[in-house]
């Protein structure tokens, strides 16, 4: 058989259905493996150092809670590609309908010859999104081009500049999305000069919060700043995730969101939910505003929107949405049909699946392997998070500073034994843990069987 990591071999036959892969952690070589290891180097030959990984594996297959790599080993994946396989990697509807859209045609540009797909998505956002006002949507095909056709639609509707975001903020990598995050490494660090007329305000986040900071008085403390610092009579939008995602999985005290949205709306701001991660049953709610009844002007969507395809949306209030003129939104690959096809099988999938009770599921299990951790090692200041959108937050004896080293060693030790972990946080100091909605409670048990012994082996030197 040729060389799989050779540049000119093609595979001998189509790799084996996801389907028919095993449920179980698996090593049959050392991470990584011989074969990944020279995919490796023809990576750092060919491709762009900037471009990083996080799993030094390649993968042939994935499908349930596992991912497959190229060496044979099978590892638990928390974290489906960053929130994104939330029905399932290679879920069985999403790869029919991508299938027959396939064997259809691929492209015609939805803003040349419009085609059926994008307009059966649009509805489904509509009806899905919070609030049950009259809606209109648009989609294009990442989160950070969703969030900056946000900030367009909330300027043409208000004829209004100022965005204001939020302290630990993500909102992407383009020039206006690196502006609005917070974290300068690696996200911000010499790409500049960045966009202007964004401002940042502080956010609600318990665990480093005054001690009884209530979501309201968070909120409160957010206004004076921007009302001093902005005019509320400039603000076009305040955009904001639900649950801070890089930032650290940072969810905000009860009342936090409700009090921001009524601020909005006194003021003639819209109220921008960037739901790109939380989104589409990740919370164990169709969004995350619904766990508080907050109903935003212009919701962003992504991420796990499409089974894995790139797709992306700005959904919102119609008057709101119709003020831009025709042409002003869209792009030649926004909505493209066959991400449009797998959206469609995606999102079916949440309600044939039960998906919204599973995330709440995993919540239940994975908490309480979080707390019974946090029990026995101080080193874990805080669990938080909702549905399977879950993190730790790691800290020095003090109980309060950040230590992102251990972090970095929890996280490379439960990967060296084939567990998929990821970090984030401002000072990257936090486990979270995103598995897709169609893994095992037997997966998970495993999986945070691996964490517990990590956070054992992990010296405390490490904080």
């Amino acid at each position: 058989m040729a060389d799989p990591t050779s540049p000119t071999s093609r595979p001998a036959a189509a790799p084996a259905a996801a389907g028919d892969l095993p449920q179980s952690r698996h090593l049959a070589t050392e991470l990584p493996g011989p074969r990944s290891r020279a995919l490796m180097d023809r990576k750092t030959s060919a491709v762009a150092s900037g471009v990083g990984t996080t799993v030094p594996v390649f993968a042939v297959r994935a499908g349930g809670g596992v991912v497959e790599d190229v060496d044979g080993n099978r590892l638990v994946d928390l974290g489906s590609g960053i929130a994104v396989t939330t029905v399932g990697a290679s879920h069985p509807a999403v790869v029919a309908a991508v299938q027959e859209q396939v064997a259809a045609f691929t492209h015609t540009c939805f803003m040349v010859t419009p085609y059926e797909p994008y307009v059966a998505v649009a509805e489904k956002l509509n009806e899905v999104t919070p609030g049950d006002h009259a809606k209109k949507t648009a989609l294009f095909s990442s989160g950070a081009e969703a969030v900056e056709n946000a900030v367009k639609i909330a300027r043409h509707a208000t004829g209004r500049d100022a965005v204001v975001v939020f302290d630990h903020a993500y909102h992407g990598r383009t020039n206006l999305t690196m502006a609005m995050t917070a974290k300068a490494m690696p996200y911000k660090s010499g790409f500049g000069p960045f966009a202007g007329e964004v401002y940042r305000a502080p956010t609600s986040y318990p665990f480093r919060d005054p001690q009884g900071m209530t979501g309201e008085q968070a909120a409160q403390r957010a206004v004076r700043v921007i009302e001093a610092q902005v005019g509320a009579d400039q603000v076009a939008c305040v955009v904001i995730e639900p649950v801070q995602g890089e930032g650290g999985f940072i969810e905000p005290a009860p009342g936090f969101l409700p009090a921001l949205a009524a601020w909005c709306r006194e003021n003639g701001a819209l109220f921008v939910a960037d739901e790109v991660q939380t989104g589409v049953a990740r919370t164990g709610d169709w969004f995350a505003c619904d766990h508080e009844g907050v109903v935003p002007d212009l919701v962003v969507v992504a991420k796990g929107v499409a089974g894995g395809m790139p797709l992306s949306a700005v959904t919102g209030r119609a008057e709101l949405v119709d003020a831009v003129h025709t042409g002003g939104l869209g792009g030649t690959y926004g909505g493209n049909p066959v991400a449009c096809a797998a959206a469609l099988a995606a999102l079916e999938a949440v309600e044939t699946d039960g998906l919204l009770q599973r995330a709440r599921d995993v919540e239940v299990l994975v908490k309480g392997r979080l707390h019974a951790l946090a029990e026995r090692d101080p080193r874990v200041g805080d669990v938080r998070g909702r549905g399977a959108m879950l993190a730790v937050e790691l800290v020095g004896e003090d109980g309060t500073t950040p230590a992102p080293a251990l972090a970095a060693g929890v996280a490379a030790a439960a990967k060296a034994q084939g567990v998929i972990v990821l970090t984030c946080g401002t000072a990257g100091n936090v486990l979270r843990f995103l598995p897709p909605l169609s893994i095992s409670d037997e997966l998970l048990h495993d999986a945070f069987d691996v964490l517990d012994a990590a956070f054992a082996a992990t010296s405390a030197s490490t904080r």
